[in-house]
């Protein structure tokens, strides 16, 4: 994890910590001496990775139920769904699913996007437990979806946006 120290002159006495994304991002004092500064990230870290992770747990308990909602809303219900996660290590994707397992998994940067395209997303997703391809098939369920048009271009706005962060 990458750390992110921000020193301030007004910040007097307090270090606040934050986890965003795969950086932790901390604001101290600017007279505060590193080695001091260093031992209070060691004492801080361990909690905040923690709050994640229990976060995070949160956060699959509700992607798995409207995953769910979602199936039975869409696909009468009939699909198994294995488990659905947020996961950090899938940059060029915004998820994936394995037919076999039933697994389906959903880029953490799609979290923070709003609640229609997520369910987008998912019903991208569940569309593979039916159609392991991008037929004529697969888009017929997907485009099931009301917004599955409008979420598409939020996407690949989103991706060009990305792009252009990059260059």
């Amino acid at each position: 994890m990458r750390i992110e120290i921000q020193r301030s002159k007004r910040r007097k006495k307090t270090v606040a910590a934050r986890i965003v994304g795969d950086t932790l991002q901390v604001r101290a004092p600017a007279d505060l001496p590193q080695d001091e500064l260093d031992r209070v990230i060691a004492r801080l870290r361990p909690r905040l990775e923690r709050q994640r992770r229990q976060q995070q747990a949160l956060d699959n308990e509700q992607l798995a139920a409207r995953a769910a909602e979602l199936n039975r809303r869409f696909f009468g219900g009939r699909l198994q769904i294995g488990r659905v996660v947020y996961v950090h290590n899938q940059e060029q994707r915004y998820g994936s699913c394995s037919p076999q397992t039933a697994v389906i998994r959903i880029s953490h940067r799609v979290a923070a996007m709003p609640a229609w395209v997520r369910d987008y997303v998912l019903v991208h997703e569940l569309a593979h437990l039916v159609e392991p391809n991008h037929s004529s098939r697969f888009w017929a369920l997907v485009n099931r979806y009301p917004r599955a048009e409008r979420a598409r271009g939020f996407l690949m706005g989103a991706c060009l946006a990305t792009a252009d962060e990059e260059a």
